[in-house]
């Protein structure tokens, strides 16, 4: 039973991904193998949503690992728990919680040793920035210490490539790149466990480094990024992006002129879904305490509020023109959202 409403709501989150974006584009799932056990190493941008992309379309039944201060409400415990969430501590979370994480060690070796698969973020937080950050150890010494443990277990590393089209805006578009596996064995040396840290991160963060657009040139972020923007670069595409990083162009600028929706179209969308936009603008965003969780919220609100909001419609609408009149509304309305949706950016 359990089984069936994972399932179910996976069927319903994947749906909704699928309106909430424009477009989703998944490359690569040939490298993801359907047995055996396997962590999967992507970017981290935007919060759950990250996940979510992840665990809809990887063709695992993956367990994640997320920051602790999550599960710090028990009411969300046991939901957290049917979704595969496992609690992993940092020091902001206390010097002394940091010793939890031998248990969380111990639950990943028992995982793996079952042959399941695992999503952890080894850059260890999230940053709208388009570029792969300094990754953290703490991926290796998971793997590591399945090992040391399971010699003869066999772990597949893969990283996986989130690029948005959009940073924070609405609506969007985002491809999702499966890396080539990296054999976790093939680096383990466990008399030099130092250079095996290295190694590995090293071998991730270059993978990493080509599946999503990365812009080395810290200082001057900000103006390689309005270049790119200016010139309608596709951040869907990380190879040209990358490619243009690393062209003159990318130091010369030049309007181009974005395209964008025209403004009735986008008047005309906010006109029809202002039940929905109203408290959304006035209640929920302003509680976005980061920017990095701005389109997990917006879309765990439209999941819940939208079908709210047509239950609504159908009532209303049937009780003024009869059902019939209320069917062809309300679906006309469904139609014209994902068409605003599927139309832009």
């Amino acid at each position: 039973m359990k089984n069936f409403f994972y399932w179910l709501l996976k069927i319903y989150v994947k749906a909704a991904l699928h309106l909430y974006f424009g477009r989703i584009e998944v490359h690569g799932l040939e490298n993801v193998p359907k047995t055996g056990a396997v962590l999967f190493l992507p970017n981290h941008q935007k919060a759950l949503i990250d996940v979510l992309l992840i665990v809809t379309d990887c063709h695992r039944k993956p367990y994640f690992l997320t920051r602790s201060d999550v599960f710090n409400k028990q009411v969300l415990r046991r939901f957290f728990a049917f979704l595969q969430m496992i609690p992993i501590y940092r020091m902001r979370d206390g010097r002394n919680q940091l010793k939890n994480n031998e248990a969380v060690f111990k639950k990943c070796t028992e995982l793996f040793e079952n042959e399941e698969a695992i999503v952890l973020f080894p850059e260890a937080n999230h940053n709208l920035r388009r570029r792969v950050r300094n990754l953290s150890k703490g991926f290796t010494r998971i793997v590591f210490h399945s090992l040391k443990q399971s010699p003869s277990n066999e772990i597949l590393m893969i990283p996986v490539g989130l690029n948005y089209l959009k940073s924070t805006g609405f609506p969007d578009k985002v491809a999702v790149y499966y890396g080539k596996p990296i054999v976790s064995s093939q680096l383990y040396d466990p008399h030099d466990v130092f250079t095996s840290v290295q190694n590995t991160k090293k071998q991730v963060k270059e993978q990493l480094k080509q599946l999503t657009t990365h812009i080395e040139d810290e200082p001057n972020y900000e103006a390689i990024i309005q270049i790119m923007e200016e010139k309608n670069v596709n951040f869907l595409n990380p190879m040209e992006s990358n490619k243009f990083i690393k062209s003159s162009e990318s130091k010369t600028k030049r309007e181009s002129g974005k395209n964008s929706k025209p403004v009735i179209f986008k008047s005309v969308f906010q006109l029809c879904n202002v039940a929905a936009l109203v408290p959304w603008r006035l209640w929920m965003k302003p509680k976005v305490w980061e920017p990095e969780f701005l389109s997990t919220l917006r879309f765990a609100y439209a999941m819940v509020v939208y079908p709210i909001c047509y239950i609504l419609f159908l009532s209303l609408f049937t009780a003024g023109f009869g059902f019939g009149v209320a069917i062809i509304l309300v679906f006309f309305h469904v139609l014209f959202n994902w068409a605003y949706v599927k139309g832009g950016p």
